[in-house]
């Protein structure tokens, strides 16, 4: 039997390809869109790509079972009872596919969704006893999903369908079981998932919190909140469970002059800016929002921008610009018209209007917040973050809330905001700017800058 898992970093998204290069065929398990990985590996195996299995439908990423069919003609299989409204083959449950030596059975575990599955994989070369278990969105290592996507009004169904599955179906698997999730750390699908990437069922009933629980303590508990969810999340879910337009179809123009980007922003065009903190807050596109390459791009940029609006690219190069396009592809943004060609540079020569976003020194700050007066000051970072220490005078807000609902303060006050190393001060800076605060100033170096000058923290 052959597999193998495939990670989206960032997104924390997790896939997997299962096959038999002896019998020549293959599956793929929850794929991203960008689908040319699996295509690789099924080629070099001697396989065909002959099923794409959903464990529910997604809502943090873009599937890419559509590409796989257009490029390999598999059947796109879920859940029965699933609300996708494009064709598909309905699985049942118990019910068992082999793929040569590969057997896969699969079984209802509702909760994330109302039609989760999870797949039990057997290697007939091996044993005729199961191996592992793709978990989906039900089970991760050292966490579990989160059942509110399908709706307030179902959430308390969804809590109880969320126990059954975890504590009565896979809890009732085989302790030796290996667990793979479809989503590990860097997900918003779930809470505090481990950076690990695979686990057993054993493992997970007793080091795993939420598995421990009564069922009692196990509502009181998913009734505490969830992550945010960011803009794009509802976007996802349609998308997916309507059908993901072929990535040939989008609209991708690349390169474009300063007269074209400019009379797009006055038609409502979003200016995505990818430059770094630095770059960006020297002179950037008025209204432009500020979201650099890092870790968790895709998730930030679901926060901030609708995923509808037209999206106008400021990037170094056009390597930076095809990097970012996989991103957002990923994500659903597919109306994305191209990048600034010559950059900042050719925007400024044409005369165009320019914004800055003053970065403002560790001593600088502290210096002002000594002297008083009349500056507002956000500190964007986590719950757990600000315990840790922050900044007397700063004021708490969470940069997911901070998107949610702008500061209700006069826009011509000044404003400063920090984060950890100022990349979430710039992206809140920028959002402030676009939102008309005309006095916006972001913490050079975030609260890394603030401790290694040796500036008091307080808890």
């Amino acid at each position: 039997m052959y597999f193998k898992q495939i990670t989206v970093n960032g997104l924390g998204c997790l896939s997997y390809i299962i096959g038999c290069p002896r019998a020549k065929v293959a599956c793929v398990v929850d794929p991203k869109r960008d689908v040319q990985e699996y295509i690789d590996i099924a080629r070099e195996n001697g396989m065909k790509i002959t099923h794409v299995f959903e464990t529910h439908i997604h809502a943090d990423h873009i599937s890419g079972n559509q590409e796989l069919r257009q490029r390999t003609g598999a059947a796109i299989c879920y859940m029965e009872d699933s609300p996708v409204t494009f064709e598909h083959t309905v699985l049942h449950e118990g019910q068992v596919m082999d793929f040569g030596s590969a057997r896969l059975e699969f079984i209802k575990t509702p909760g994330h969704t109302p039609h989760s599955m999870s797949i039990v994989v057997t290697d007939l070369s091996r044993s005729s006893e199961p191996w592992f278990v793709l978990t989906g969105d039900c089970l991760f290592v050292g966490d579990i999903g989160r059942p509110d996507l399908a709706g307030k009004e179902l959430i308390d169904e969804q809590i109880h369908n969320l126990y059954h599955s975890l504590y009565n179906r896979l809890g009732a698997l085989p302790a030796s079981l290996e667990v793979f999730p479809a989503h590990g750390e860097g997900s918003l699908c779930g809470k505090g998932m481990s950076s690990k990437s695979s686990s057993t069922i054993g493992f997970e009933k007793v080091s795993n919190p939420m598995l421990t629980l009564t069922k009692e303590e196990f509502i009181r508990k998913m009734k505490q909140g969830f992550p945010e969810r960011p803009k794009s999340f509802h976007h996802i879910i349609e998308t997916n469970r309507t059908g993901v337009p072929l990535l040939d179809r989008c609209p991708v123009v690349t390169d474009m002059s300063p007269r074209q980007v400019k009379d797009l922003v006055d038609r409502g065009a979003v200016v995505l800016d990818t430059r770094d903190t630095a770059a960006f807050g020297g002179v950037h596109i008025p209204g432009s929002i500020n979201i650099g390459f890092a870790k968790q791009t895709a998730n930030w940029i679901g926060m901030v921008i609708d995923p509808s609006s037209e999206l106008i690219l400021v990037v170094t190069d056009t390597k930076a610009y095809q990097d970012m396009v996989v991103q957002l592809h990923r994500i659903g943004y597919d109306n994305i018209i191209g990048y600034l060609y010559g950059g900042i540079a050719a925007w400024q020569e044409e005369g165009y209007p320019i914004d800055q976003l003053w970065q403002i020194s560790a001593s600088r700050l502290h210096a002002k917040l000594e002297k008083g007066g009349g500056t507002y000051f956000y500190d964007v970072r986590t719950d757990g973050e600000w315990a840790s220490g922050h900044i007397e005078g700063a004021h708490h807000l969470p940069l997911p809330q901070l998107l949610q609902n702008v500061p209700d303060i006069p826009k011509n006050e000044e404003v400063i905001v920090t984060c950890g190393v100022g990349y979430r001060g710039n992206i809140a800076a920028s959002y402030l700017q676009s939102q008309g605060f005309a006095h916006v100033h972001s913490l050079a170096g975030g609260m890394a800058a603030w401790v290694n000058s040796g500036l008091p923290l307080v808890e």
